[in-house]
């Protein structure tokens, strides 16, 4: 299979250094979008409260969705990522969880800013777009 091709060009800030890619080129294939994903578990236990406990149970819940369709962080295109009045430094206390699901990949991502979620005490949703294997 061919890589995801990853391009920060001179033109265009650097978001390597961030974690992230400005483009991903994907060769024709399959694609699997896979929706957002919030601080909910599988068994229904209380939601976290704080966001880098939500950030924990939302790359869990990514994580299991890779598995699900045999990829890997290596195989995601696209993250947007949903935040309850984002700021800079809530995006720093979200971006390690994110970064351990990306394997080392640096996927296209998107950040905004939301006032509400889904129910109220949702601070974070995160979607992606998977190349399948």
């Amino acid at each position: 299979m061919t890589p995801i091709t990853r391009m920060n060009p001179a033109s265009l800030p650097d978001a390597g250094n961030s974690g992230y890619s400005q483009i991903s080129i994907v060769e024709p294939g399959r694609l699997a979008f896979v929706s957002g994903q919030v601080a909910w578990t599988r068994d229904g236990g209380a939601v976290a409260t704080d966001l880098q406990g939500q950030a924990r149970i939302v790359a869990q819940n990514l994580r299991a969705a890779l598995q699900a369709l045999n990829a890997t962080g290596q195989d995601i295109v696209m993250v947007r990522a949903y935040m309850v009045d984002m700021t800079p430094a809530k995006i720093g206390e979200v971006m390690p969880h994110l970064a351990q699901i990306f394997d080392g990949a640096q996927p296209s991502l998107t950040g905004i800013g939301v006032a509400a979620l889904a129910t109220p005490e949702l601070l974070l949703e995160v979607e992606l777009v998977v190349r399948l294997p």
